[in-house]
């Protein structure tokens, strides 16, 4: 980026694990990579309503885990040259920005930096580009600016920014008083009604030089520690990876925390989005199309005498009768039913789960891999059975296991299989006997998606069990 681009930069924030949303939400595939609200993911969203004349190219911050899905979502949104920066452990938002910040702010300490969450819906994009112009005025002036959403109820789950005086600077941009964390119910209600409180959207802008005078005046640790990892990182691919070592010193801290509920520098610009961060089950209920009754329904659902109720499906049939006030999400391999005022709560099951070892918890059916997908089937004693779908011109490791061989079917779609010093061409409904040991590769050379079931026996059956000697895609 030229120093002379005035461009905004976004910077999106693409961590977390979505736990409220389970079971469709899971650390394997979080919320922010499924389509909630649209055929677009929430990512996808994000991205988009940050594209055009007045963008440059994304930076987008996501975990090792999921850098496949972050550029394979980009690339089919048709996103243009993003930077996707890779942490090497978490650390909260602040380093996050921190490292954004950096590497947007190598051409010039004025390039304007717009942070986001990957994981919200905004209605009115229009309206959330007039405020964030609004908000840039203020960010040139040496402001950090946030974006307040005004409450039309009042909620308990979001945090509150209170707001101070017009700023004489930027029309339409107020000083930020203080931040006030999630209320109970009757300190939302008189927040509500008072008028002076506004919903914290985690929605930032600064240029990076503001950014990064604030964090060395009150994190000055943690930025030394950041430099270091953006310094020390690495290219790989369409990946910048930060230095593990350096990063992992960087303290565990919100921006909030760190910067915002310190800095002289902070204002908010008030603004009415149609604005909701999907918390929950019930904030999925609050902007989805409903019936006379109040009822939301997705997929394969058939509901009777039924009110104000959300009801979800991945695939399988799913009836509800008779029921108020109810959360119902099925899924291939897990459901969950609950009353709509505790959709805080799933995270609580979820925690649960973890803890006794569920992989239901953390992992879903299907399985996402930088070459495509696959889906467990069956499982036996000794064996399992799996449904594999790899992208045209994409391939697998070369690879071997120590504990199982493995039969692949072809159902649709050219395999080339190497096996040893063998190399076979599959098509449908051929098949491979591939016996333990052998040094064995997958490639989809067609224009069509391949798919294939692969049958596995032996006394081992985990994902653990690969060897790898070579790999497209850089992984051990």
């Amino acid at each position: 980026m030229a120093a002379s681009d005035h461009r905004i930069v976004p910077v999106i924030l693409c961590g977390g694990t979505g736990t409220r949303l389970w079971p469709l939400s899971r650390e394997s595939f979080p919320k922010q990579f499924l389509p909630l609200v649209s055929d677009q993911s929430m990512l996808q969203q994000t991205a988009l309503r940050a594209m055009g004349p007045g963008f440059a190219p994304p930076v987008v911050i996501c975990n090792e885990a999921h850098r496949f899905l972050v550029a394979e979502q980009l690339r089919a949104a048709n996103v243009p040259g993003p930077r996707i920066m890779l942490e090497p452990v978490g650390r909260n938002s602040a380093p996050a920005i921190a490292a954004a910040a950096v590497v947007a702010g190598e051409a010039s300490p004025e390039t304007l930096c717009w942070i986001m969450a990957s994981d919200a819906v905004i209605a009115d994009v229009p309206a959330l580009h007039a405020a964030l112009a609004q908000a840039a005025v203020a960010a040139r002036a040496g402001r950090i600016v946030t974006f307040g959403m005004q409450p039309t109820a009042p909620e308990t789950g979001y945090g509150y920014i209170e707001t101070g005086a017009p700023l004489a600077e930027a029309p339409g941009v107020l000083a930020l008083a203080r931040f006030v964390e999630k209320p109970d119910a009757q300190r939302a209600a008189d927040f509500l009604a008072g008028g002076k409180h506004l919903w914290n959207s985690g929605m930032f802008v600064a240029t990076a030089g503001t950014l990064l005078a604030e964090l060395e005046r009150y994190e000055p640790a943690l930025l030394a520690a950041v430099r270091q990892a953006v310094a020390a990182a690495k290219r790989d691919l369409d990946f910048i990876r930060l230095d593990p070592t350096a990063f992992g010193q960087a303290t565990s801290v919100s921006i909030d925390y760190a910067v915002m509920e310190k800095t002289s520098h902070a204002a908010v610009v008030p603004a009415s989005l149609g604005w909701s961060d999907l918390g929950s089950w019930a904030a999925i209920w609050e902007v989805a199309d409903k019936d006379a009754a109040g009822n939301a329904s997705q997929g394969p659902v058939e509901m009777l005498d039924n009110d104000r109720c959300y009801v979800r499906s991945e695939g399988i049939l799913t009836a509800v009768v008779g029921m108020r006030d109810t959360v119902v999400v099925t899924t291939p391999d897990a459901v969950l039913v609950m009353r709509r005022n505790h959709a805080q709560d799933a995270k609580k099951i979820v925690d649960r789960l973890r803890a006794k070892g569920i992989k239901q918890a953390t992992e879903h059916q299907r399985m996402y891999r930088p070459w495509g997908h696959y889906e467990g089937l069956i499982m036996g004693d000794r064996f399992q059975v799996k449904k594999i779908s790899v992208r045209p011109g994409q391939k697998l490791s070369l690879q071997k296991h120590f504990h199982r061989a493995e039969h692949w079917v072809v159902v649709s779609g050219t395999a080339i299989v190497t096996r040893d010093q063998e190399e076979i061409l599959l098509r449908e409904n051929e098949s491979v006997y591939l016996p333990l040991g052998c040094v064995h590769r997958l490639v989809n050379p067609g224009k069509i998606p391949l798919t294939l079931i692969e049958v596995q026996a032996g006394s081992y059956l985990g994902e653990d069990d690969i060897v790898r000697i070579e790999d497209t895609y850089g992984r051990s």
